[in-house]
């Protein structure tokens, strides 16, 4: 038997789970991003309204969300591996059942309930498996991670539009369902790692499995009222950036660079926030209020960009509005993850990832068929914008108040050297030992 390490390894294979969830991101996320260019011919082929078009995708995120603690529960039970590489198979058959849609219904059961589950199965177990691999560096892990949505983008958002040109949107869906087929050997990659701590069976029943356990934590249960706040506005560009650029004058090149320069500042905001919360010089919970009032901010600034003169034209104030959005949007993605197993723990961090994906999935769901339906009333996406950037500065300002839903100080002791692998903590350094109000087991934590 080998035994188990006395943390996580904060490197080695832990790249190469990654690297995987990397690809994973960038196969769902990055691919739901982009699929908005398609979503104007589906509408002109189908006849119906940007707001009945706008439910393929909203139905797509909002099951790949709201069904990821069934993927976290699965893989406490099973492993991450087999269950995001049954998933990559289940999103390629929906992609693949979608190219021969005869109605939208069909859209609806292929790319929204078949391809959100396969997305469900494959995303949480991923980001989950990552978090237990690294501690000193994770938020840099998972930022690292997460950048595969906007290196995805800015190749699928031109490429989706020649395939979409050149095949038709049924040869274009066709192909993706081979390309979203790469996400089996993604998860072959995901070596189960034990450690210390870890719960030596299952966990049994439904609650326990989903974890449903963590609301009744104060701190959990403040945290996931702002996310599920800030869901509802966060997921609209992924659906109606596209067809907001068209709407304003640009070509189709012209929307698909709109969407790729907001790929490219996602990406690279991801790295440097990551970096940036490793270091210490912020406390998590403060950087995710700022980045996620600025995610609002820049969310409205891109509804209220004027229209271009002429379809030939760049549309510079959109593309800056768009990378401005970028930027701070993806700031604030690595945060979401990372701070969660300073408030759950590692044990946890698998089922907590999933419970935050379910969250967001209830504004993902109604977020981008109410801006379809403003769209439809108003003619243009400003109103939809201007709506979905306040619900994310609400769910901002109640991030401000996580820190005092933290457990307090009430015991200070000596720093371990080595941090207990089944407790998270809500800072990288420094480090110091709490009692929980939930148990005489000391928690780390850094906000005192």
């Amino acid at each position: 038997m080998t035994a188990k390490p006395a943390g996580p390894p904060d490197g080695g294979w832990g790249w190469v789970v990654a690297a995987a969830a990397f690809l994973v991101n960038g196969l769902s996320y990055g691919l739901l991003r982009s699929l908005g260019l398609a979503l104007p011919a589906l509408a002109e082929h189908f006849d119906r309204s940007a707001q009945d078009t706008a439910w393929v995708s909203a139905l797509a995120l909002a099951v790949q969300q709201a069904a990821s603690p069934v993927g976290s529960a699965l893989s406490t039970r099973w492993g991450s591996r087999p269950v995001v590489m049954v998933g990559g198979v289940l999103t390629s058959l929906g992609f693949v059942f979608s190219a021969f849609a005869g109605s939208l219904l069909h859209l609806y059961l292929g790319l929204g309930l078949l391809a959100g589950s396969g997305w469900a199965l494959a995303f949480a177990p991923a980001l989950g498996t990552l978090s237990r691999y690294f501690s000193r560096r994770r938020v840099l892990a998972v930022g690292l991670a997460l950048t595969g949505n906007g290196a995805s983008s800015l190749l699928l958002a031109p490429a989706l539009q020649l395939l979409l040109d050149t095949f038709g949107w049924r040869g274009a869906l066709l192909l993706l369902g081979a390309i979203t087929l790469h996400l089996t050997p993604c998860g072959a990659l995901l070596r189960p790692l034990a450690l210390p701590g870890d719960s030596p069976s299952p966990p049994r029943g439904p609650v326990a499995a989903l974890g449903l356990g963590l609301f009744t934590r104060r701190a959990f249960a403040v945290f996931a009222l702002a996310t599920a706040l800030i869901g509802g506005g966060y997921f609209v560009p992924y659906v109606h950036l596209a067809p907001h650029a068209l709407d304003r004058g640009l070509g189709g090149y012209g929307a698909a660079l709109v969407v790729a320069v907001a790929a490219v500042a996602d990406a690279g905001a991801r790295l440097v926030c990551g970096w940036l919360a490793d270091q210490g010089w912020v406390p998590l919970p403060r950087l995710l209020a700022v980045f996620g009032g600025l995610t609002g901010l820049g969310l409205l600034a891109v509804g209220l960009v004027p229209a271009t003169e002429s379809e030939e034209g760049w549309g510079r104030p959109l593309l800056a509005a768009a990378g401005a959005y970028g930027l701070s949007a993806g700031a604030y993605a690595p945060l979401v993850f990372g701070v969660l197993p300073g408030l759950v723990g590692l044990g946890g961090v698998v089922q907590a990832t999933g419970l935050v994906m379910m969250l967001m999935s209830l504004g993902g769901l109604l977020g981008p068929p109410l801006s379809g339906f403003l769209r439809d009333k108003t003619g243009d996406f400003t109103a939809s914008f201007l709506v979905c950037s306040s619900l994310i500065l609400s769910g901002s300002v109640i991030y401000t108040g996580l820190p005092g839903a933290l457990p307090t100080c009430r015991h200070r002791a000596s720093p371990p050297a080595t941090p207990p692998p089944e407790r998270g903590q809500l800072l990288p350094a420094p480090q110091v030992a709490l009692l929980s109000p939930g148990g005489p087991q000391a928690t780390l934590d850094t906000t005192c």
